[in-house]
């Protein structure tokens, strides 16, 4: 073996080879265009989600064997602009509600078969999720950065800590019948390391005037942060079980070394629908 070779074992190890470099690299640049588009706000961030929506529908189709496939995403597709262009336009609540309304009994018509509606109806209401509740976070004067930015601080923070701890300490498996490599150490470190992170955020986001949200108790903080964690890794291993359920390891290709959109979003998406339910109970206080 020539000097400095890599040995058998250190080319092993819980974070070497290909799939690790690419999931990272991938993690990097995704990690910078988004929080870009979050400091710049507006369109920008809007369109983010609105493709991300998107992809995530077209995965969940296609993995769901949901037909006429192309109808269905088409209709899924222009019913999410159209409530993008509501709600990052000011558009009433009704005419919103409509247009989604006017999508959901479109897709429920072309689709085949029973099972087949419920699926094409349930894709058409996650990506909406996706979709429009990080923009609606952003574009309240009231939330800002704040919103989305502790999304993503839970979220990415339970996810890396899992990761990491469950890969170096290993030990008893949380779900194996579901999710075959995830463990109690990696769930509770990621517990540990999202609460934490979402904490920390706040507390720098009340140092610099990011939001009036920021001078919530951090108790509160805490605990909420707590429960975002736990639905981010309760997202993860629900889309984990229809992989399972459908017979595919990724929901797609989207992304190197993380498979699709769906196979990135699952955990954000579980805290999206959080985030939705404080949103709508916002508005409907202020009515």
């Amino acid at each position: 073996m020539a000097p400095g070779e890599a040995t058998p074992a250190s080319r092993s190890g819980p974070f070497a080879g290909r799939e690790f470099q690419a999931r990272l690299v991938s993690a990097i640049l995704l990690g910078a265009v988004v929080l870009s588009a979050l400091v710049i706000g507006g369109w920008p961030f809007a369109v983010i989600w609105l493709a991300a929506g998107i992809v995530f529908a077209a995965e969940w189709i296609g993995m769901s064997a949901i037909a006429p496939r192309r109808l269905v995403l088409s209709i899924t597709a222009a019913t999410l602009f159209g409530l993008v262009l509501c709600l990052h336009g000011g558009v009433d609540v009704p005419t919103t509600l409509g247009i989604g309304a006017v999508g959901a009994i479109l897709v429920a018509a072309v689709a085949r078969t029973g099972a087949g509606r419920m699926r094409a109806l349930a894709g058409l209401a996650s990506a909406g999720v996706i979709a429009l509740v990080p923009t609606a976070l952003r574009d309240d004067p009231a939330i800002g950065l704040l919103g989305p930015a502790w999304m993503f601080a839970v979220v990415w923070t339970t996810d890396i800590v899992a990761y990491f701890t469950g890969r170096t300490l290993g030990g008893p498996k949380l779900m194996p019948r579901v999710s075959p490599k995830k463990t109690w150490s990696g769930a509770l470190g990621g517990l540990a390391g999202g609460t934490l992170a979402g904490i920390g955020l706040v507390v720098f986001a009340r140092d610099h005037g990011w939001s009036d949200l920021s001078t919530a108790p951090l108790a509160l903080v805490g605990l909420l942060s707590a429960t975002a964690s736990i639905l981010s890794q309760g997202g993860d291993l629900a889309e984990s079980a229809l992989k399972r359920r459908y017979g595919v390891k990724d929901s797609g290709r989207a992304i190197p070394g993380h498979g699709g959109v769906m196979d990135r979003l699952d955990g954000f998406f579980a805290v999206a629908v959080l985030a939705g339910f404080y949103l709508i109970a916002r508005r409907l206080a202020a009515a």
